[in-house]
């Protein structure tokens, strides 16, 4: 399976056309509205083709091999030993609701093993079919590339669990040198934490063995290889193995500053440290100013800064229409000067998106809901797929398309089609994109209750019956949004052909009194555009009369 190109958050100013991708937001159980844990995914990058991935549970004979392939590139890497038993996995939740994210931060270039057999992306998804708790998939994750050897550059993987959401921070030894150097911390349970392509591990307390792992050599290697020359009680992960720069401050420690911002009352604190006045890091983890809902994560997940000083819908690069978007590459150089731009929460590249809901008071096939969607979460439609979905939905498969290739039947492409529409007159379509999104959201979030306490009725008698249906519920919430979006393209289209706005009325578009389309409305361009249009333009089009 192709998935995003592999990113590195450690880079020079000079080389920052590189996107910074992905994206985990967390909340632990007592810090959430429902008690459920709570953790969020983009898959962000060109070249992904956004799909939901079906593992179904096996049974393996003695001996069984499995082999492995670079998640983002496709590429051969080796084969190591199959499980004799593996679980069920449907995007990033398997049937026991066990969860795991990544960011991508890269750090020292120098030690990644190129001859190692498991990548980041095969450690997800091997980790995920192997594991009934968070705990073990750190276990079974660290164990692979302790056998086989690590492929990928530095990397956060979120963990979790209905109970327990780790990060654990993981680069590699250099190559030929097989295994990998790697901490893991718990979030505490009434804390709210994030990670977005830069290391944010720093010191950790190294005798808390319940709350905090890691490999016996972190600290050592790290002298060896002269990153780190001080007391243990000093030694940071971050520090030592993804120096941050200009990148990794500016576009990535930012979206963590955005959620704490939107969650906290300490985001002016950290605004410093965001632009560069301070070099003291945010915290891993923070209390949340309130209760967190899995709605609260899923519009977090559609941030741009909206309302803060980095708020990138307000200024020239905006446009006419106020969008919250930057073109790629996000560095550019004028006269030699070199700018760029900022990078959201929320990117028109992501692929999938996900928010995993995870409740240890309900039986796993119903407890683990993960909230998923393709192309950019502002764009798109959060259904719910439960944990014991024993098959993707029909238009989440690729259905003959690829990242190249335009299906009229998958999700990706009918998404992307509508916020391709979008993008350019944002705020002029944005609220009638909004309102379908929030009529199904809210529908699904209505029927969520009824749903599982049919389920649970039929846990009791039948387990395969409740799987079915919530398989089959979790098919037809997702076949319900892909057609409104279809609907919803096929409005837009016609409401803002041309560039003029159809008038609508109670849902339709309006008539006179013989059936005629009614006069249409040309909006032109905002007066501060206008404004700016004739300082670039000066006399040119001045009407003389």
């Amino acid at each position: 399976m192709k998935r995003k190109m592999i990113l590195c958050a450690a880079v020079c100013l000079a080389a920052m056309a590189e996107v910074f991708a992905c994206t985990n937001l967390i909340v632990g159980k007592s810090a959430s509205a429902d008690g459920s844990t709570i953790v969020s995914y983009s898959a962000d990058s060109y070249g992904l083709f956004g799909e939901l991935y079906h593992y179904p549970a096996a049974t393996y004979p003695k001996g069984a091999m499995l082999d492995v392939y670079e998640w983002d590139t496709g590429k051969y890497l080796g084969r190591i030993e199959q499980a004799r038993q593996t679980y069920n996995v449907v995007g990033n939740i398997n049937e026991y609701q066990v969860t795991i994210g990544e960011t991508t931060f890269g750090g020292r270039p120098e030690l990644r093993d190129t001859l190692g057999t498991i990548d980041y992306g095969s450690l997800i998804y091997i980790g995920l079919q192997r594991s009934r708790t968070a705990r073990e998939a750190i276990k079974v994750m660290t164990d692979l590339v302790q056998q086989y050897g690590y492929y990928s550059g530095g990397e956060s993987f979120t963990i979790a669990d209905p109970n327990e959401i780790w990060i654990m921070e993981m680069i590699g030894k250099g190559a030929g040198i097989r295994g990998a150097v790697w901490v893991a911390v718990r979030i505490p349970d009434d804390c709210i934490s994030a990670h977005a392509n830069q290391a944010r591990i720093h010191t950790f307390n190294m005798d808390d063995k319940d709350n905090c792992i890691y490999s016996s050599d972190v600290v050592s290697f790290a002298r060896e290889q002269g990153y780190f020359d001080g007391v243990n009680k000093d030694f940071s992960f971050a520090h030592a193995y993804n120096p941050l720069d200009f990148g990794g401050r500016r576009y990535c420690e930012a979206r963590v500053w955005s959620y704490f911002n939107m969650f906290t009352d300490r985001g002016g604190e950290f605004l410093p440290y965001i632009t560069g006045e301070t070099n003291t890091p945010m915290p891993l983890y923070l209390k949340a100013n309130r209760k967190v809902s899995v709605q609260d994560i899923k519009n977090a997940m559609r941030d741009h800064y909206e309302g803060t000083p980095l708020d990138i819908s307000t200024d020239f690069g905006a446009g006419p229409y106020k969008a919250p978007y930057r073109l790629s590459p996000l560095s550019f150089e004028v006269d030699g000067r070199k700018y760029f731009n900022e990078r959201p929460i929320s990117t028109q590249q992501a692929g999938f998106v996900f928010v995993s809901q995870m409740r240890s008071y309900k039986h796993n096939p119903v407890g683990g809901v993960l909230w998923f969607t393709l192309d950019d979460a502002n764009m798109s439609v959060f259904t719910p797929v439960y944990c014991c979905t024993t098959k993707a939905p029909d238009c989440y498969r690729a259905n003959g398309g690829d990242y190249a290739t335009f299906s009229w039947e998958s999700a990706f492409w009918i998404y992307n089609w509508v916020s391709n529409m979008v993008y350019p007159r944002y705020s002029l379509m944005i609220d009638d994109l909004r309102s379908v999104q929030n009529e199904l959201e809210n529908s699904f979030n209505e029927m969520q209750e009824s749903v599982e306490a049919t389920a649970e009725k039929l846990l009791a008698k039948d387990p395969e019956k409740a799987k079915t249906f919530l398989t089959n519920y979790t098919e037809i919430t997702a076949q319900n949004a892909f057609h409104s979006w279809k609907k919803l393209a096929e409005f837009l289209m016609v409401k803002y052909n041309d560039g003029v706005v159809k008038r609508v009325k109670n849902g339709a578009f309006e008539r006179n009194a013989i059936g005629r389309p009614a006069p249409v409305i040309r909006p032109g361009y905002p007066q501060e555009f206008l404004e700016e249009y004739v300082k670039q333009t000066g006399g040119r089009y001045v009407i003389n009369e």
